[in-house]
């Protein structure tokens, strides 16, 4: 990219994508990736050459930070064995076969560059499948395994590239040295993870001021990638290991305002990114296209030969994956999987931007084999891009309505709500009793009443009865005083009764009124 104004105009593209996509209630993803395709081949527009350290250092980490910090640690920890089944294993065994399908088709490149070639289409992009998953509105436990795949396989794809990359282009690696290199990649990963986190955790637990909490929050899985590559452990597995201890802790590290401005902060960096991150994706088909050297027959033989390994090696693994264990009585009855839920994995495996930066590390030729053309995997990386994004993920809302994918049942998060906020309830009266010696009875009296009406919200929840509930009619009410009170404060200031910071102070109290009676109504 050529400067500021180039990542402005790339910021604009992918904002206006993004509220065209909210228009016509498409996915985001699959827009911004169709804009940038389309734009790719508007002569004068950016010319704009993704380097793979622009995704791998400056674009993934932020992400795979956000998603671990939203990440549920307990529900990860449930779901960990079909995370790493999918993560680890699928990424295995897909880099396996697409390594093997191409070198039958292209038997001059040596297998390792070939199964190395497989590692790079062989994870699911993180972002793709968070912004696919909740946006069509799967259930909490299907996105908390797309999402903790999404997660780790980049970095078992990444290490095994790696190794690939060095079998190819050194001297030959035996066991012992593969081993070791997957050691120091996960290990090393973990451990600079756990560091990353000990080390932000007490920085936050020092810290009250929001602003540099938020500075702090952005910093940290750029000094955690740093710590890693170095040492050549896993950055990515490093990210999330900080990222998922740091959004565990996060409501004892941080003061309210600090996470409600990270929050806010956050949302803005990965609303922003993500767009960035499709419009990039698609503004390379014209440099893909432009560095093609090969027969047309030959490329369309061994992209769709990988398409379709790719496509098909992931329900292969899926299946299995999700029955065989249930072989065992005990577990089946622990853990049960209606039977949408293995058709909707597998069909949710849309690449991303990782992909591409991935193949465009493949080395640009081989010593002694004149026939490898990096230009060929890249084009294919692209493609298995495309099609997943636009194909799988175009079609996966209709897929998991034929399915008739189980939702989550609101009525039981509202039951299980209403029970932690009555118990909340009788803790912060116990709470109030003891610390109100001396405090107004007006006060005390008034603080009573608002544990009472934050229990019975939560248990008119439940109510099935169409009439306005008296939070419903307590909101609408309170927002139209709401509006009032800020035209009045509107005036004062635009008639000089006021200075601006008084404005201001009083808006802002007012918005966080508003935001409150807002989420109170979802």
């Amino acid at each position: 990219m050529h400067g500021l104004s180039d990542v402005v105009i790339l910021l604009a593209v992918a904002v206006l994508g993004a509220a065209l996509a909210r228009r016509l209630g498409l996915l985001s993803p699959i827009v911004l990736v169709v804009v940038g395709l389309g734009l790719s081949f508007i002569p004068g527009f950016l010319d704009v050459h993704l380097e793979p350290d622009l995704v791998l250092v400056g674009i993934l980490p932020p992400l795979l930070y956000i998603a671990a910090l939203e990440t549920s640690v307990p529900a990860f920890r449930t779901n960990i064995r079909p995370i790493l089944l999918l993560a680890v294993g699928l990424v295995l065994f897909t880099a396996l076969l697409v390594g093997l399908v191409v070198h039958l088709l292209l038997p001059a490149v040596p297998l390792s560059i070939c199964v190395a070639f497989g590692a790079v289409v062989a994870p699911p992009d993180a972002v793709a499948a968070t912004a696919v998953a909740r946006r069509i509105g799967l259930p909490r436990r299907l996105v908390t395994i797309l999402e903790g795949e999404s997660l780790i396989n980049d970095a078992s794809a990444l290490v095994l590239l790696r190794v690939g990359v060095a079998a190819a282009t050194g001297p030959a690696l035996d066991a012992l040295q593969v081993g070791q290199e997957v050691l120091v990649a996960a290990g090393g990963g973990v451990v600079v993870g756990a560091i990353g986190f000990f080390v932000f955790a007490q920085l936050h637990k020092r810290t009250r001021d929001p602003l540099l909490d938020n500075a702090l929050s952005l910093i940290a899985p750029f000094a955690v990638v740093l710590l890693a590559e170095p040492i050549g452990a896993s950055s990515v597995v490093a990210v999330v290991v900080t990222g998922l201890g740091l959004g565990h802790k996060l409501p004892v590290l941080m003061s309210a305002g600090s996470r409600l401005q990270m929050g806010a902060f956050w949302r803005l960096v990965r609303f922003l990114l993500e767009g960035l991150v499709f419009v990039l994706v698609g503004l390379q088909l014209r440099d893909v296209l432009s560095g093609l050297d090969r027969p047309l027959g030959t490329v369309a033989a061994v992209t769709g030969a990988v398409l379709g390994t790719v496509f098909l090696t992931r329900f292969v693994w899926v299946f299995p994956a999700a029955y065989l264990g249930r072989l065992v009585p005990r577990t089946r009855r622990r853990d049960p999987v209606p039977p949408s839920f293995p058709a909707v994995i597998g069909w949710a495996g849309m690449r991303g931007v990782v992909t591409l930066a991935a193949a465009l590390a493949l080395p640009l030729s081989l010593p002694g084999v004149p026939s490898y053309s990096r230009n060929l995997f890249v084009w294919i990386a692209f493609a298995v891009i495309v099609f997943t994004l636009v194909v799988q993920g175009a079609t996966l809302p209709t897929v998991a309505r034929m399915l008739r994918v189980p939702a989550d049942d609101p009525t039981q998060d509202a039951l299980a709500e209403a029970g932690v906020q009555q118990q909340a309830g009788r803790a912060a009266r116990k709470r109030l009793e003891k610390a109100a010696d001396g405090a107004p009875e007006a006060v005390v009296t008034r603080l009573r009443q608002l544990i009472e009406d934050r229990t019975n919200t939560a248990w008119e929840r439940l109510g099935g009865d169409e009439r306005e509930t008296p939070s419903q009619a307590y909101g609408r009410l309170r927002q139209e005083m709401i509006d009032a009170e800020r035209e009045v404060f509107r005036q004062a200031r635009d008639d000089g009764r006021i200075a601006e910071e008084v404005l201001v102070r009083a808006y802002r109290d007012l918005d966080l009124e508003e935001s409150i009676l807002r989420r109170s109504e979802r």
